[in-house]
């Protein structure tokens, strides 16, 4: 993990959750981070705490995502990590009731918001035939699950995205996975908890893993010990996998 000093990184979503504990994990590593979110307070106090830039975006906004990684850049250098963890899990409804414009928000944002990270960072890192793309993917993404339409169709629309971007630039070096970390102790699980909706809204609050495991998953995928998973989505639920990151004995 020492490769990643000096390594400039951008986290999507990092206001919070995942994104909040992956810019902990990738910091004391020896990243220097950009920090992207909606919520610009949150990720002014964070960027303080990690010594990294926070940079208010909505990945919504394809513009707003090129600038953002250019700022970063301007500021850091050239992007070597994009972490694709920006998402929505609302609205929480059933397909024949759901609000339209709600749904096209959760797509804008959780797939869209993927693509325009994919379109702002791929062409640098071909140029320099280096370079890591991850994007947080779900188990929602292979999965369907009850009222949530919107959220599995972008997740697995993010998915396969990924994978074409690992045929298109792969071969130029550039490394492209999903990571798949299974339900997590985040805000997002309160929301699903409360909607009481489908058998992951009645999982009791000690069935997820902390937000820091995935965190340190994707840590482990940027380095060279990652390299077989080019072009896969790894699922942090295997036993063997945490094992290899070394979050279980």
């Amino acid at each position: 993990m020492g490769a990643m000093t000096g390594k400039v990184v951008v986290i999507t979503g990092a206001s919070r959750g995942i994104g909040a504990e992956a810019a902990r994990v990738f910091a004391a590593a020896g990243a220097r981070v950009g920090l992207l979110a909606r919520d610009a307070g949150a990720i002014a106090a964070l960027a303080a705490e990690v010594g990294g830039l926070a940079v208010a975006c909505d990945v919504a906004d394809a513009g707003a995502v090129a600038a953002a990684l250019a700022q970063v850049e301007a500021a850091f250098g050239p992007l070597d990590v994009l972490i694709n963890n920006a998402g929505v899990i609302e609205p929480i409804a059933h397909i024949a009731e759901a609000d339209p414009e709600a749904w096209g928000r959760d797509i804008d944002i959780n797939l869209k918001g993927v693509f325009h990270g994919l379109r702002a960072a791929l062409p640098g890192m071909i140029a320099r035939h280096s370079g890591t793309i991850i994007t947080v993917s779900s188990g929602a993404a292979h999965n369907p699950l009850e009222g949530w339409g919107a959220y599995c169709a972008a997740k697995a629309g993010a998915a396969m995205l990924s994978r074409v971007a690992h045929v298109e630039a792969g071969p130029a070096g550039v490394r492209i996975m999903g990571l798949s970390p299974g339900t997590v102790a985040t805000g997002m699980q309160v929301k699903i908890r409360a909607s009481g909706i489908n058998p992951i809204s009645q999982l009791a609050p000690d069935a997820h893993i902390p937000a820091d495991w995935p965190a340190r998953a994707l840590l482990w995928m940027c380095s060279a010990d990652a390299d077989e998973f080019r072009g896969q989505e790894i699922a942090l639920r295997e036993d063997r996998i945490r094992r290899r990151i070394g979050l279980i004995a």
